[in-house]
């Protein structure tokens, strides 16, 4: 066998757990979803991987929004973003790593469709975009969002 022609095939591939709870904690609803891994996330993972400084800055935020356009590799952004929040965790076991987000009554409520994970504040690099059937987002409700991405 010619190892030159040998391909791997690595992929980064996504899922989302997303709750939507009530004022007192009690779970409205729950959705599991996959994402897309955007190209520019396929070239921050690349850049991570040689990175010898905090270049390019980790992943630090996730936003929602209500546009429901299926996702693009092309995609750099949230269609109609409504809100973006610093990650309440994000944890490393073996091949995969888990973010995790709340966003807290009064913040990006309506009918919310999609989410990204991103590492800044507003703009910034996203590394993944998933859109899901609404969620209801009503001013007193909470969403949880738990994200995992395995390279494999």
């Amino acid at each position: 066998m010619d190892l030159n022609t040998v391909s791997e095939g690595i992929k980064a591939t996504g899922q989302v757990h997303i709750v939507r709870m009530n004022a007192e904690g009690v779970v409205l609803e729950e959705r599991n979803v996959k994402n897309l891994v955007v190209t520019a996330g396929k070239n921050y993972i690349a850049q991570k991987m040689v990175a010898t400084t905090n270049t390019p800055t980790a992943m630090t935020h996730m936003g929602i929004g209500t546009n429901s356009t299926a996702p693009l590799p092309e995609n750099t952004a949230l269609g109609a973003q409504t809100t973006r929040q610093l990650l309440t965790g994000n944890s490393v076991t073996a091949n995969s790593i888990t973010y995790t987000a709340n966003f807290p009554a009064g913040q990006g409520d309506g009918a919310i469709t999609e989410a990204g994970i991103f590492n800044a504040a507003s703009s910034g690099t996203m590394l993944c975009r998933t859109v899901f059937p609404v969620v209801n987002k009503g001013s007193g409700d909470i969403i949880s969002i738990t994200w995992v991405i395995t390279v494999s």
